[in-house]
């Protein structure tokens, strides 16, 4: 089949996924995404050709939609709205994390649990996909009003979740301290102590270096994808976004191998700090996240470097870029400046940050580009391991976790090449990602039947 008659059976396609799910763009964007790569390795395989995989895989299993109302600290009635979106068990129970943003609509959740279904399947972890939330955001929120708030979303989510039939875990807005009241409530309603959630803190179930698992598993793939082209993280200098556990992960494990992480930055802009974010800089940034002040300024008064209001990181001429913090964040614009600064790649922590047109610019230039599903799997990874610690009333060491999670990312690594490699010897990771998790996730299917 040709290129052209690709386009076209992925064009038709898309018109029937905006048929199914309008004005929703964050969701058709991934599923595009998806599809440009899925359909002609479809069409060329018979095993895959005809059975309808895709349009059954964008389709969720279950979307529960619910309110949530609460009291604040005035005594006032504030009523949010409440999502968890059960994309698909084919190869284990839901898994994927709750988000809690003023930006949480269907259409992101749908775009995250569909993402999060071949990011679990890359992993070779029992774990299928899914993804939850709500529009309450915990920003300038007491710690009082973020427990009662939990405590409501509980009361109707617990119906729906279970150790073996969706385990949710953090996101953005959602970390310790919110699991811990959203945990309290669930053994409460449901009189039992269960790994229901990931995420614990550790004197209830949690695992070592869950918080940081997400930001070493990026990096721990991006070394494997240097060392592949002859390089490595000691002595780049990385432009990286936001502030929050993902980044405060990367930062740590950049500065293990070697590396200097040169910029953070949140909603209000971002710092430079050329001599790189390490020592007591790190612990700031927890201290900062801890605040819910959601900016970055303070850093650089902090520390004395530069702040640059309102911009993002991209424009930093550096080595390699990650992207932490939230989807479409670097847009055409941005990736045609890394890649005239000569950029190696860039590597997205967060979930699809790059949008489709700055992907393709870096592809383009055939700098690395590895994509969300791949790189920041780790976070899932080691979420499954508690699920795993708390099935079996164990606990492993930090050491014991960071190898099995190393050992994981550069599996990821080698399964995104082995269906990613071009000729000439550039690696599509898009491609690679895609497919290798759509194969876990078609053959659990097919081999089950239509259900």
């Amino acid at each position: 089949m040709s290129d052209q008659q690709y386009a076209s059976q992925i064009e038709d396609f898309m018109a029937y996924a905006v048929s199914r799910n309008p004005h929703e763009e964050e969701f058709l964007s991934a599923v595009r995404e998806v599809a440009e790569t899925l359909i002609p390795f479809i069409e060329e395989n018979p095993k895959y050709k005809g059975k309808k995989l895709l349009e059954r895989m964008i389709e969720p299993e279950r979307v529960i939609m619910f309110r949530v109302p609460w009291v604040d600290d005035k005594g006032e009635i504030q009523v949010n709205r409440g999502y968890r979106v059960q994309f698909n068990s084919a190869i284990g129970p839901y898994k994927g994390g709750l988000r809690f943003h003023s930006t949480v609509n269907l259409s992101v959740l749908k775009f995250l649990g569909f993402e999060q279904t071949f990011k679990n399947a890359l992993t070779t972890l029992p774990m299928g996909g899914g993804k939850g939330g709500s529009d309450f955001s915990v920003r300038g929120k007491s710690d009082a009003e973020i427990m009662r708030f939990c405590q409501s979303f509980m009361q109707e989510l617990f119906r729906h979740i279970g150790s073996d039939v969706d385990v949710p875990a953090g996101d953005i807005g959602v970390g310790g301290r919110e699991l811990g009241y959203l945990f309290g409530m669930y053994k409460k309603l449901k009189n039992e102590f269960t790994g229901v959630l990931t995420g614990k803190g550790l004197s209830w179930g949690g695992s070592l270096i869950r918080p940081e698992a997400t930001g070493y598993g990026v990096v721990y793939f991006a070394e494997a994808a240097l060392n592949r082209m002859g390089k490595s993280i000691r002595g780049l200098r990385i432009a990286v976004s936001g502030f929050g556990n993902v980044s405060w992960g990367v930062v740590k494990k950049v500065n293990d191998l070697g590396g200097k992480v040169v910029t953070l930055s949140g909603p209000d802009g971002y710092i430079y700090d050329p001599e790189g974010v390490s020592g007591e800089k790190v612990d700031f940034m927890l201290r900062l996240r801890a605040s819910n002040r959601d900016e970055i300024k303070p850093y650089a008064e902090r520390f004395g470097v530069e702040y640059f209001s309102g911009k993002k990181p991209w424009e930093q001429k550096v080595d390699l870029a990650i992207p932490c913090a939230i989807q479409n964040e670097m847009n055409a614009d941005d990736a045609q400046q890394l890649v005239d600064n000569n950029v190696i790649g860039v590597v997205e922590a967060a979930n699809m940050p790059l949008t489709n047109e700055a992907v393709e610019i870096i592809q383009q230039a055939r700098k690395l580009y590895v994509p969300g599903k791949a790189a920041n799997a780790g976070g899932v990874a080691v979420s499954g391991l508690e699920m795993t610690q708390n099935a079996m009333r164990i606990s492993w060491t930090a050491a014991e976790v960071d190898e099995k999670l190393r050992w994981i990312m550069n599996n990821i690594h080698d399964n995104t090449v082995k269906f990613g490699l071009l000729p000439g010897g550039y690696v599509d990771y898009k491609k690679g990602a895609n497919i290798a998790g759509f194969i876990k996730v078609a053959d659990a299917m097919l081999a089950q039947g239509i259900v």
